[in-house]
């Protein structure tokens, strides 16, 4: 849970003590690869911390084709926020890629935090907002970019990820078919 402590201690400032009351509350638990964290229909009370592994949130639509929404890698956040914040049944699924290590911040832990340090509660706003500019700037990448563009935004975004995660994967997170990727890959290798 080093990660999930750095990442608070990156946000607010925390005594030992305080560190060590947090210690105490927190529930980590291990996913292993391909098991499910949230179905389409449940409704959420965690919002997941990936301190190791990889989570996807997707969906599927109406044909049975997976549109995957988020990668989670290590210091990421994967919820369906309206079904955690809003108590509505999920939207998505959230799955572990490969065997992770996840901090499940529940309502409980949210409102412990709030009462240990005031500023907490804005933390998450601010987080919130980043999540927020991050989603639109997915909606526009996926409305207006090339896939070469999103390609390379993605490699951005996610660095350490092309070797951990199935490349149809990756091409449903572009919204392009796995042959286009490749060709994508392919062109970017010989003209860079």
């Amino acid at each position: 849970m080093q990660n999930y402590i750095q990442h608070l201690k990156n946000q607010i400032d925390l005594t030992e003590e305080q560190i060590e009351k947090i210690k105490e509350k927190l529930v980590v638990k291990t996913f292993q690869r391909n098991e499910m964290l949230l179905s389409m229909g449940d409704v959420s009370s965690d919002v997941y911390f990936v301190e190791k592994g990889v989570l996807r949130s997707y969906t599927i639509d109406e044909n049975g084709k997976e549109h995957v929404i988020q990668f989670g890698t290590e210091n990421w956040l994967v919820s369906d926020r309206n079904s955690y914040l809003c108590k509505k049944e999920a939207k998505f699924y959230i799955q572990a890629i490969e065997e992770s290590e996840v901090v499940l911040i529940t309502e409980e832990l949210n409102t412990f935090l709030q009462e240990l340090n005031p500023n907490y509660a804005s933390s998450q706003v601010l987080l919130l907002q980043n999540h927020v500019r991050h989603m639109q700037d997915r909606i526009t990448s996926l409305l207006s970019y090339t896939a070469k563009k999103r390609y390379l935004d993605f490699i951005k975004l996610y660095p350490n990820i092309t070797a951990r995660v199935p490349q149809w994967m990756i091409a449903s997170y572009l919204g392009i078919t796995p042959e286009s990727l490749s060709r994508v890959r392919k062109d970017i290798a010989s003209n860079g």
